[in-house]
C-alpha cells in the first residue's frame, strides 16, 4: 500500500520534483522504518517539549548567577532547581518505553 502511494507520488510530482522521488525510492529501507514507527514518534514530541522547556528553566536558574566558584557549586545548584522543576511535574508519558 505505501509503496503504491510512492508510485502514486511519483506520477503526480515526479515531473516537477525528480529529486525527492529518487531520494525516496534509493532509501526507501529507512524511510520504511521510520513510517512504521510515526505514531510512536508523534505521541513523544510533547516530550520533546518538556525537555527544551527543563533546559530553559536550568538556564534560567544560571543567568542569575555568572560566576561558580566550582563545578560542585553549580552542580548543587543545578541538583536544587531540578527538585523544585521536578516538583511541578505530574503524571506519565504513555508509551515512553516504545
Amino acid at each position: 500500500m505505501v509503496l503504491a502511494k510512492l508510485d502514486h507520488f511519483k506520477e503526480t510530482w515526479d515531473g516537477r520534483y525528480p529529486k525527492i522521488y529518487k531520494s525516496w525510492h534509493e532509501k526507501w529501507a529507512v524511510l520504511a522504518t521510520c513510517f512504521e514507527h510515526l505514531l510512536a514518534v508523534k505521541r513523544l514530541i510533547p516530550i520533546t517539549n518538556t525537555m527544551e522547556k527543563f533546559s530553559r528553566q536550568l538556564i534560567k536558574v544560571t543567568k542569575s548567577r555568572t560566576i561558580f566558584p566550582s563545578a560542585d557549586n553549580l552542580s548543587k545548584m543545578f541538583y536544587l532547581a531540578m527538585i523544585d522543576i521536578t516538583k511541578k511535574w505530574t503524571g506519565r508519558r504513555q508509551g515512553w518505553s516504545q
